[in-house]
Protein backbone atom coordinates (compact mmCIF):
# COMPACT_ATOMS: atom_id res chain seq x y z
CA UNK A 1 0.00 0.00 0.00
CA UNK A 2 2.57 2.14 0.89
CA UNK A 3 4.09 1.87 -2.49
CA UNK A 4 0.87 2.53 -4.38
CA UNK A 5 0.98 5.67 -2.08
CA UNK A 6 4.50 6.77 -3.80
CA UNK A 7 3.99 5.54 -7.21
CA UNK A 8 4.24 8.19 -9.77
CA UNK A 9 0.51 8.83 -10.84
CA UNK A 10 -0.29 9.60 -7.46
CA UNK A 11 3.11 12.05 -6.80
CA UNK A 12 1.19 13.91 -9.50
CA UNK A 13 -1.76 14.51 -7.96
CA UNK A 14 0.22 15.27 -4.72
CA UNK A 15 2.17 18.24 -7.54
CA UNK A 16 -1.48 18.93 -8.28
CA UNK A 17 -2.83 19.53 -4.82
CA UNK A 18 1.21 21.36 -3.79
CA UNK A 19 0.31 23.63 -7.01
CA UNK A 20 -2.43 25.43 -5.40
CA UNK A 21 -0.86 27.42 -2.55
CA UNK A 22 1.78 28.08 -4.85
CA UNK A 23 -0.31 29.93 -7.29
CA UNK A 24 -1.77 31.79 -4.49
CA UNK A 25 1.57 32.40 -3.45
CA UNK A 26 2.08 34.30 -6.81
CA UNK A 27 -0.76 36.80 -6.29
CA UNK A 28 0.48 37.69 -2.91
CA UNK A 29 4.38 38.14 -3.28
CA UNK A 30 4.14 41.86 -2.55
CA UNK A 31 2.45 41.17 0.90
CA UNK A 32 -1.02 41.60 -0.13
CA UNK A 33 -3.49 40.89 -3.51
CA UNK A 34 -1.62 41.87 -6.37
CA UNK A 35 -1.89 40.63 -9.88
CA UNK A 36 1.65 41.82 -11.14
CA UNK A 37 2.21 40.51 -15.08
CA UNK A 38 5.19 38.50 -13.15
CA UNK A 39 2.67 37.17 -10.50
CA UNK A 40 0.44 36.20 -13.59
CA UNK A 41 2.82 34.20 -15.89
CA UNK A 42 4.42 32.54 -13.44
CA UNK A 43 0.50 31.01 -11.74
CA UNK A 44 -0.30 30.71 -15.37
CA UNK A 45 2.89 28.35 -16.00
CA UNK A 46 2.15 26.36 -12.60
CA UNK A 47 -1.29 26.02 -13.30
CA UNK A 48 -0.69 25.13 -17.16
CA UNK A 49 1.85 22.02 -15.60
CA UNK A 50 -0.76 21.30 -12.71
CA UNK A 51 -3.16 20.59 -15.64
CA UNK A 52 -0.99 18.63 -17.94
CA UNK A 53 -0.85 16.54 -14.50
CA UNK A 54 -4.46 15.72 -14.84
CA UNK A 55 -3.96 13.99 -17.66
CA UNK A 56 -0.79 11.86 -17.28
CA UNK A 57 -1.86 10.88 -13.31
CA UNK A 58 -5.03 8.89 -14.85
CA UNK A 59 -3.12 7.62 -17.87
CA UNK A 60 0.14 6.39 -16.04
CA UNK A 61 -1.81 4.77 -13.47
CA UNK A 62 -4.07 3.17 -16.05
CA UNK A 63 -0.89 1.59 -18.10
CA UNK A 64 1.04 0.84 -15.21
CA UNK A 65 -1.97 -0.79 -13.34
CA UNK A 66 -1.24 1.29 -10.13
CA UNK A 67 -4.50 2.19 -9.24
CA UNK A 68 -5.18 2.70 -5.76
CA UNK A 69 -8.08 4.23 -3.42
CA UNK A 70 -5.81 7.36 -2.01
CA UNK A 71 -5.24 8.51 -6.33
CA UNK A 72 -9.28 7.74 -6.68
CA UNK A 73 -10.00 9.86 -3.71
CA UNK A 74 -7.31 12.65 -3.98
CA UNK A 75 -7.78 13.47 -8.19
CA UNK A 76 -10.96 14.93 -8.08
CA UNK A 77 -10.07 16.75 -5.04
CA UNK A 78 -7.44 17.91 -6.44
CA UNK A 79 -9.00 19.53 -9.35
CA UNK A 80 -11.42 21.12 -7.83
CA UNK A 81 -9.26 22.29 -5.69
CA UNK A 82 -7.46 23.87 -8.09
CA UNK A 83 -10.27 25.14 -10.19
CA UNK A 84 -11.87 26.74 -6.94
CA UNK A 85 -8.82 28.48 -5.76
CA UNK A 86 -8.08 29.98 -9.36
CA UNK A 87 -11.88 31.45 -9.74
CA UNK A 88 -11.44 32.81 -6.32
CA UNK A 89 -8.49 34.64 -6.80
CA UNK A 90 -9.61 36.33 -10.39
CA UNK A 91 -12.97 37.41 -8.33
CA UNK A 92 -10.79 38.72 -5.57
CA UNK A 93 -8.73 41.02 -8.29
CA UNK A 94 -11.16 41.85 -10.05
CA UNK A 95 -10.24 39.79 -13.53
CA UNK A 96 -13.63 38.38 -13.12
CA UNK A 97 -16.34 41.02 -11.94
CA UNK A 98 -20.02 41.83 -12.49
CA UNK A 99 -22.08 39.16 -13.92
CA UNK A 100 -19.64 37.11 -15.23
CA UNK A 101 -19.46 36.09 -10.96
CA UNK A 102 -22.32 34.04 -11.64
CA UNK A 103 -20.63 31.95 -14.23
CA UNK A 104 -17.95 31.17 -11.80
CA UNK A 105 -20.57 30.33 -9.05
CA UNK A 106 -22.18 28.14 -11.46
CA UNK A 107 -19.07 26.16 -11.99
CA UNK A 108 -18.41 25.64 -8.21
CA UNK A 109 -22.04 25.26 -7.14
CA UNK A 110 -22.17 21.79 -10.05
CA UNK A 111 -18.79 20.27 -8.59
CA UNK A 112 -19.88 20.66 -5.06
CA UNK A 113 -23.35 19.14 -6.11
CA UNK A 114 -22.19 16.43 -8.01
CA UNK A 115 -19.49 15.61 -5.72
CA UNK A 116 -21.88 15.04 -3.32
CA UNK A 117 -24.46 12.93 -5.58
CA UNK A 118 -21.18 10.90 -6.54
CA UNK A 119 -20.42 10.26 -2.92
CA UNK A 120 -23.96 8.87 -2.22
CA UNK A 121 -24.31 6.99 -4.83
CA UNK A 122 -20.89 4.91 -4.40
CA UNK A 123 -22.25 4.38 -1.03
CA UNK A 124 -24.81 2.12 -3.17
CA UNK A 125 -21.93 0.79 -5.21
CA UNK A 126 -23.82 2.70 -7.90
CA UNK A 127 -20.84 4.32 -10.48
CA UNK A 128 -21.81 7.48 -12.64
CA UNK A 129 -19.49 7.51 -15.99
CA UNK A 130 -18.01 10.73 -17.50
CA UNK A 131 -19.50 11.40 -20.62
CA UNK A 132 -17.95 12.99 -23.20
CA UNK A 133 -19.59 16.63 -23.45
CA UNK A 134 -18.41 16.17 -19.02
CA UNK A 135 -14.45 15.94 -20.37
CA UNK A 136 -15.29 19.02 -22.98
CA UNK A 137 -16.29 20.83 -20.39
CA UNK A 138 -13.49 20.04 -18.16
CA UNK A 139 -11.10 21.16 -21.41
CA UNK A 140 -12.77 24.55 -21.98
CA UNK A 141 -13.06 25.19 -18.32
CA UNK A 142 -9.32 24.79 -18.04
CA UNK A 143 -8.34 26.47 -20.86
CA UNK A 144 -10.50 29.84 -19.43
CA UNK A 145 -9.45 29.71 -16.43
CA UNK A 146 -5.41 29.79 -18.50
CA UNK A 147 -6.75 32.62 -20.15
CA UNK A 148 -8.06 34.48 -16.65
CA UNK A 149 -5.07 33.88 -15.65
CA UNK A 150 -2.91 35.34 -17.91
CA UNK A 151 -5.43 38.36 -18.28
CA UNK A 152 -4.38 41.89 -18.34
CA UNK A 153 -0.56 40.71 -18.42
CA UNK A 154 -1.71 38.47 -21.96
CA UNK A 155 -4.02 41.74 -22.82
CA UNK A 156 -0.78 43.81 -23.01
CA UNK A 157 1.51 41.16 -24.52
CA UNK A 158 -1.24 40.69 -27.65
CA UNK A 159 -1.62 44.50 -27.80
CA UNK A 160 1.82 44.72 -27.97
CA UNK A 161 2.90 42.03 -30.59
CA UNK A 162 0.02 44.39 -32.95
CA UNK A 163 0.61 47.52 -31.90
CA UNK A 164 2.47 50.24 -34.31
CA UNK A 165 1.88 53.56 -32.74
CA UNK A 166 5.17 53.31 -30.95
CA UNK A 167 7.13 54.24 -34.05
CA UNK A 168 6.22 57.89 -34.01
CA UNK A 169 6.78 58.38 -30.22
CA UNK A 170 3.29 59.41 -29.44
CA UNK A 171 0.82 58.07 -26.83
CA UNK A 172 -0.42 54.15 -27.50
CA UNK A 173 -3.90 53.71 -27.97
CA UNK A 174 -5.64 51.88 -25.02
CA UNK A 175 -4.81 47.77 -24.35
CA UNK A 176 -7.78 46.03 -25.69
CA UNK A 177 -8.70 43.03 -23.08
CA UNK A 178 -8.79 40.61 -25.45
CA UNK A 179 -7.18 37.79 -23.46
CA UNK A 180 -9.44 38.46 -20.57
CA UNK A 181 -12.54 38.89 -22.97
CA UNK A 182 -11.57 35.20 -24.21
CA UNK A 183 -11.23 33.96 -21.11
CA UNK A 184 -15.08 35.09 -19.92
CA UNK A 185 -16.79 34.06 -23.50
CA UNK A 186 -14.59 30.44 -22.36
CA UNK A 187 -16.02 30.45 -18.92
CA UNK A 188 -19.35 31.25 -19.91
CA UNK A 189 -19.28 28.16 -22.44
CA UNK A 190 -17.96 26.13 -19.43
CA UNK A 191 -20.81 27.15 -17.42
CA UNK A 192 -23.12 26.28 -20.14
CA UNK A 193 -22.20 22.97 -20.07
CA UNK A 194 -21.82 22.51 -16.64
CA UNK A 195 -25.31 22.97 -15.63
CA UNK A 196 -26.09 20.63 -19.00
CA UNK A 197 -23.40 18.09 -17.42
CA UNK A 198 -25.09 18.95 -13.90
CA UNK A 199 -28.13 18.07 -15.13
CA UNK A 200 -27.55 15.15 -16.51
CA UNK A 201 -25.31 13.34 -13.95
CA UNK A 202 -28.68 14.56 -11.47
CA UNK A 203 -31.18 12.52 -13.66
CA UNK A 204 -28.77 9.14 -13.56
CA UNK A 205 -28.83 9.70 -9.92
CA UNK A 206 -32.23 10.64 -9.23
CA UNK A 207 -33.26 7.17 -10.50
CA UNK A 208 -31.20 5.48 -8.19
CA UNK A 209 -32.46 7.90 -5.53
CA UNK A 210 -36.07 7.31 -6.33
CA UNK A 211 -35.92 3.46 -6.58
CA UNK A 212 -34.47 3.34 -3.10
Amino acid sequence: MASRAYSIPNLLTYGRILAVPLIVLCFFMEGKLASSDLARWTALWIFVVASITDFFDGYLARIWNQTSNIGRMLDPIADKLLVASVLLLMAADGTIAGWTIWAAIIILCREILVSGLREYLAALTVSVPVTRIAKWKTTIQMVAIAFLLAGPAGDVYIDGLFSDASATGGSLDPVLPIITYLGIVLLWIAAALTMYTGYDYFRAGLKHIVEE
